[in-house]
């Protein structure tokens, strides 16, 4: 009964979703102040509906109902109850309905937190997410649907992918959706400005917040993925330029790029055309990323879907609003005049560069991921595009990016002074050449990577304190360094992680060692410096798998440091092997192990790693979450963004 209850709210949910977009858009056309009102309350409703569905299809994996053929296909009895639940969404259609549910939360969010918006804008911005809502509920009604019943239910189900039986994954999708998904507010409100033909530093004000949410998001989401591919792949690495990691990082950058650009809108407004588009862009690349994910377009360990009739449709759902986004954008492009003009030496222009490379970055992985598609549509040629290409054309984009944030960061607007700026950061600059110079010294016979990234690590972090320093004033006082605003602490602590993610990142590329034998048990061997003793190797069973669980011991200097268990896994349900890697972590290194097959001289394969540094990739991510959790909690984030000057011109 919840189940048809559950598609019923669906069912309803659409309904209101087309109300939501339509009636407030005909209000805000005539200036109808009783239809624009009708966008709050459709767009609660929506979201309540969408959670009850969500609900009730959670509740089907909880409770094991297996006359849910989704259910059948993704879960099974003997599963932990932490894994049931993240089945809800370990598949396609419970990831689309997860996907909807957080369109309809922001779209709730914009109607309950919105009362600083003008009445129009409030209306066009929720009938604008109302039509994702619409397209999106459509595709799942009728493409993709969840609640799909089995006239003779099996006893038992076929289990979830035991790769996504892991804490990690069970977090991974619903924060990652946050931050996709959440692009569609930066997306609402470019439309519903295009469509009342206005850009100003209000609404540059209004879009901050809402693309600083989706990015944090992102941010945590990626972070989480990258993690759980370290330490459950099993092959040691945090970033394989895999085509659904791209998905997701391209929107990132995106936002990045969109989040600095919407402050030079609000500060100076300027770039307002370049700004719109990367809202527009920065949304669409989502788009692409669910495209790519659930078309069978191309084959990923993370896809969800191969059928090519779904694909066609988030086709048709991506030209609609692109193409309708992007002929908009062409329209109105008289009424985005800017007005500050700036200096070539000014904070807009490095502001403009951060985006420039932000933005070809994003092109670069477009076309690396795109790549092997075109050649074998169009030459005839299968190609694979690998972490060479990835390393090579995307790296050098990173590396500017560095070297010019802390001092961006320092100049002023309208027009500023390199010299002047460099001033404060000298001994930022010369501590920092002082680390890559100690990199060097260690890294010596080898390549740039490790003294270039300690390098730009050491200079992020060091300019983002010195630029937190500099905004107290002439006369530095702790007392003063407290009462700044929290926007200043968070981009401060931002940046700082940014660095230290690219240390994190430099330092297991340029240091780290690997050595892969056959170990005999009790037979010790050395690998960097380390002891390692494969002591035994025992069955055990787990809730819903089988596994040969190693144990090693870890000793330096004859002191025994740890003991680590990695597994190979088997799941009978899924008739799937996985790996489980014994890590033994630590700030200044990881020992990863990871143990293969038996052999025939009764040895087991075993790999080891030590990888300088790798814990340092996650706290940076960590630290720049947590400086746009900062920015969020400013005041200034929260209080009305200012009356208009003149009305908007409405559209014809």
């Amino acid at each position: 009964m919840l189940t048809e209850l559950g598609h019923f709210a669906l069912i309803l949910a659409f309904v209101v979703a087309l109300v939501q977009a339509i009636v407030p858009l005909v209000g805000a056309w005539r200036r109808d102040s009783g239809w624009m009102a009708v966008a709050e309350p459709a767009a609660t409703t929506q979201f309540f509906l969408v959670a009850f569905a969500f609900g009730a299809l959670m509740w089907a994996f909880v409770v094991s109902d297996f006359s849910l053929r989704l259910v059948v296909l993704n879960s099974h009895s003997a599963k932990p109850l932490i894994y049931k639940i993240s089945g809800t969404w370990g598949n396609h259609e419970g990831s689309m309905l997860l996907w909807v549910l957080i369109v309809a939360l922001f779209g709730a969010m914009a109607a309950w937190f919105g009362g600083n918006l003008p009445p129009s804008m409030r209306a066009r911005v929720l009938a604008v997410q109302g039509a994702i809502g619409v397209a999106f509920l459509a595709f799942i009604l009728f493409t993709s649907n969840p609640f799909v019943r089995l006239a003779t239910p099996p006893f038992d189900g076929q289990d979830l992918n035991p790769l996504l039986q892991d804490p990690g994954l069970a977090f991974h999708p619903p924060f990652l959706y946050l931050g996709y998904v959440g692009l569609s507010m930066a997306f609402s409100f470019a439309v519903a400005a295009l469509i009342e033909g206005r850009v100003d530093a209000a609404w540059g004000r209004w879009v901050r917040p809402w693309t600083l949410a989706a990015w944090v998001f992102l941010t945590i989401g990626i972070a989480l993925g990258s993690w759980w591919a370290y330490y459950e792949l099993g092959w040691g690495g945090f970033w394989f330029w895999d085509p659904v990691e791209n998905a997701s990082f391209m929107p990132w950058l995106l936002a990045a790029a969109l989040l600095h650009s919407a402050i030079v809108v609000e500060k100076r407004e300027s770039l307002k055309s370049w700004t719109i588009l990367l809202a527009i862009l920065a949304f669409g690349f989502s788009l692409i990323g669910t495209f790519i994910v659930r078309s069978g377009l191309l084959t990923s360990v993370h896809a969800f879907a191969n059928d090519p009739e779904r694909g066609v449709f988030i086709l048709m759902i991506m030209g609609f609003f692109m193409g309708g986004a992007l002929i908009l954008f062409a329209m109105r492009a008289g009424a985005m005049e800017a007005r500050g003009v700036f200096a070539m030496v000014s904070r807009e222009s490095a502001l403009l560069a951060n985006n420039v490379l932000l933005a070809v970055s994003c092109f670069v992985v477009f076309v690396g991921t795109m790549w092997p598609l075109v050649a074998e549509m169009f030459f005839d040629r299968k190609l694979s595009v690998g972490p060479p290409f990835f390393n090579m054309a995307f790296t050098p984009f990173m590396i500017l990016l560095g070297l010019i944030l802390p001092v961006g960061a320092m100049m002023p607007w309208k027009r500023g002074n390199i010299a002047r700026a460099m001033r404060p950061l000298r001994y930022a600059f010369v501590l920092a050449l002082a680390v890559g110079g100690l990199a060097w010294a260690m890294n010596t016979g080898r390549s740039l990577t490790g003294p270039v990234g300690a390098f730009l690590g050491a200079w992020l972090v060091m300019g983002a304190v010195v630029d937190l320093a500099s905004r107290t004033g002439q006369r530095f006082t702790p007392s003063r360094l407290l009462r700044l605003p929290r926007a200043d602490w968070g981009k401060m602590v931002a940046h700082s992680g940014l660095g230290i993610t690219m240390l994190g990142v430099a330092g297991i590329t340029a240091w780290q060692s690997e050595d892969i034998r056959v170990a005999q048990l009790g037979v010790p061997y050395e690998v960097g410096g380390y002891t390692i003793t494969l002591d035994k190797v025992e069955d055990v069973e787990g809730p819903n798998y089988l596994s040969s669980m190693g144990h090693i011991t870890l000793a330096k200097d004859g002191r025994e440091i740890a003991q680590l268990r990695p597994e190979k896994r088997i799941y009978p349900v899924a008739q799937m092997p996985t790996t489980e890697a014994g890590i033994d972590y630590n700030l200044a290194r990881d020992v990863y192990v990871v143990i293969g097959d038996p052999q025939q001289d009764g040895g087991w394969a075993v790999r080891t790693y030590i990888k300088p540094l790798t814990n340092w990739i996650w706290i940076g991510c960590a630290l720049m979450s947590l400086g746009g959790l900062l920015s969020l909690s400013d005041r200034r984030f929260r209080v009305a963004a200012g009356a208009r000057k003149t009305e908007a011109v409405p559209a014809e």
